[in-house]
């Protein structure tokens, strides 16, 4: 009998779990008419990136998000000066699935103990973050609860504005459309707790050195390196036109082109070349293809839906930022995101 590879579960993260709290949480949450009501037209964006507030002609834009236990790999290694980028990216990465301009972010930084050199150094990550996003560090706030948290735990919330004929929520997809990748820096900031279990069942230190696509390397850096932000480029992409749907590949990988709102089947036809971080934990962990392809973004950071005859003109633009792109798949009648290969299906996020 083959022996069962190293899951998400394992590691603590049960995707299919997390999906039945949010569902549970925003059953759980009302609907009222706030004071900006009216102003334009109500967009529900339940299940998408980011909320869509009316407002002025157009819709305010909120969204949060976590750098999560890539942390806990700053702390291995002592380095804490990428993670405030990671903390950004999180956030402005979602706020642009909708069209949406970032303007402004605050960040949450809650610890054990105050450590001024280790502040100092998140801060710098946030204003580079920041600077690639071209936002503000409006304000945040830092919370010394040593009851509550062992450590560091870093987060955001990003404000922006998109314009009402401006907005992109993938309910203008239809079977024929084209699905663009963008490529990852890496592991982003999704899949850690399992690749941190791979290490340690691998009887390694995020410290030490292992070869990783023909380049020995500290395991942990690799692991760090800082998500790409696709700010920039995504909106310039919507601008050239024909743009449908825009999709931010996290946690769940290629199933996150579920919170679109499309009502197809977003079929996956072809995952370039993956980066060597993830062959490596794979062989590392004995992980399933499936598996993998559901925890890890596996090189896809960002993906926009488009019409067919627009994608290699979005192609060549991206390549010409110095973005690796290329055809991920194609939309077709249906639901969910397929991926043939693997004969998998999914239709829940």
């Amino acid at each position: 009998m083959k022996k069962r590879g190293l899951t998400y579960a394992d590691a603590g993260v049960d995707i299919e779990k997390k999906s039945n709290a949010v569902s549970s949480l925003v059953s759980s949450l009302g609907k009222r008419n706030g004071p900006l009501a009216g102003v334009a037209p109500p967009i529900d964006s339940a299940g998408h990136y980011t909320s869509l507030i009316p407002f002025r002609g157009g819709y305010l834009t909120l969204c949060t998000d976590t750098v999560g236990s890539k942390i806990l790999v700053a702390a291995a290694l002592r380095k804490f000066d990428t993670i405030g980028i990671d903390c950004v990216a999180m956030n402005v990465n979602d706020n642009i699935c909708v069209n949406s301009t970032p303007l402004a972010f605050v960040d949450c930084l809650s610890l054990d103990e105050p450590k001024e050199e280790v502040c100092k150094a998140i801060g710098k990550g946030l204003d580079a973050g920041a600077k690639l996003a071209g936002i503000e560090v409006v304000g945040g706030e830092i919370a010394v609860v040593p009851e509550l948290v062992r450590g560091i735990d870093l987060g955001g919330t990003c404000m922006g504005f998109v314009e009402e004929n401006a907005v992109v929520t993938g309910s203008a997809i239809r079977p024929g459309d084209a699905i663009v990748a963008v490529g990852s820096s890496g592991i982003h900031c999704n899949g850690l707790s399992l690749a941190r279990k791979i290490v340690e069942k691998r009887g390694l230190e995020l410290t030490d050195k292992a070869v990783i696509g023909g380049k020995k390397v500290v395991i942990g850096e690799e692991l760090l390196k800082p998500t790409h932000i696709y700010v920039s480029e995504v909106l310039e992409c919507c601008r050239r036109g024909g743009v449908t749907g825009l999709a931010n590949i996290t946690g769940g990988g290629v199933r996150n082109l579920l919170r679109l709102k499309g009502g197809v089947r977003f079929v996956i036809d072809w995952m370039s070349t993956i980066p060597p971080v993830f062959a490596a934990l794979q062989e590392w962990g004995s992980v399933e293809d499936r598996e993998m392809l559901q925890t890890f973004n596996m090189g896809v950071g960002f993906s926009l839906v488009c019409k067919d005859k627009d994608a290699n003109d979005l192609i060549s633009f991206l390549e010409s930022r110095r973005r690796k792109a290329w055809r991920l798949g194609h939309v077709e009648k249906g639901e969910g995101v397929a991926v043939p290969s693997l004969g998998l299906l999914y239709t829940k996020y």
